[in-house]
């Protein structure tokens, strides 16, 4: 019996080394926090930064749909990218079964294209 509790004294000294940091690495941030007087807010610390003038608009206003598929189409392309570059490498040995296989994605994803355009999805009014 002892034996088996032995076999799990490793699991359980894991475990809890990980909660002793994740605790740490929650709670040490809000501390430092507290000190550095951060959460003490003022007009100063509120004020915008980035842009350098107030929001004219509420931050939770909705986007136009627009924006989304532009950013789908980007993903898509991005990735056909991401799948080039390894198959253009392997190509030596993959043969024809490789080639094969990437013209036939390619297609496809030239059809996807084509159909995109042709709906008006590549279109900013």
């Amino acid at each position: 019996m002892a034996s088996v509790a032995a076999g799990y004294l490793p699991i359980l000294l894991f475990l809890g080394v990980a909660v002793i940091l994740s605790t740490a690495f929650v709670v040490l941030p809000m501390v430092a926090s507290r000190f550095t007087g951060s959460s003490k807010p003022n007009p100063e610390k509120l004020s915008e930064y980035e842009c350098g003038f107030p929001a004219f608009e509420d931050s939770r206003a909705q986007f136009d749909v627009r924006f989304y598929l532009v950013a789908i189409l980007f993903i898509i392309f991005d990735l056909e990218a991401a799948f080039l570059y390894p198959w253009a490498v392997a190509l030596g040995g993959i043969g024809f079964a490789g080639w094969a296989a990437m013209m036939v994605f390619l297609i496809e994803l030239a059809v996807g294209f084509a159909y995109a355009w042709k709906k008006g999805a590549l279109e900013w009014e």
